[in-house]
């Protein structure tokens, strides 16, 4: 594992089961209001970036456009994604303090 403590964080996440990803259950968490923090890939489409940071906007979520595609899908320990949502707001929290370290 490497050394990034938001994608750690994340990782501890998915252990919890407090992790939603792929497009359409990252969707689902932030319409059924379960959603703390949702994090796009960097290298996500421009389509992907904007829909979700519209859909987070009107649904006041907080959003971080973070990292890839392939380390956030190593971090939850799957195949490479996009988009995840975090369904705690103590561990959402955390991420995004970590996200937002200079390291």
């Amino acid at each position: 594992m490497n050394n990034d403590r938001a994608l750690q964080m994340l990782s501890l996440a998915q252990r919890a089961g407090k992790v939603a990803s792929g497009e359409f259950m990252t969707e689902s968490s932030i319409k059924e209001g379960k959603s703390f923090l949702v994090i796009v890939a960097g290298d996500a489409s421009d389509n992907t970036k904007k829909k979700f940071t519209d859909m987070c906007t009107f649904h006041k979520v907080p959003i971080l456009i973070y990292a890839d595609k392939d380390a956030l899908g190593r971090a939850i320990g799957k195949e490479f994604r996009a988009s995840l949502s975090v369904n705690d707001a103590g561990l959402a929290g955390e991420i995004r303090k970590k996200a937002t370290e200079v390291v």
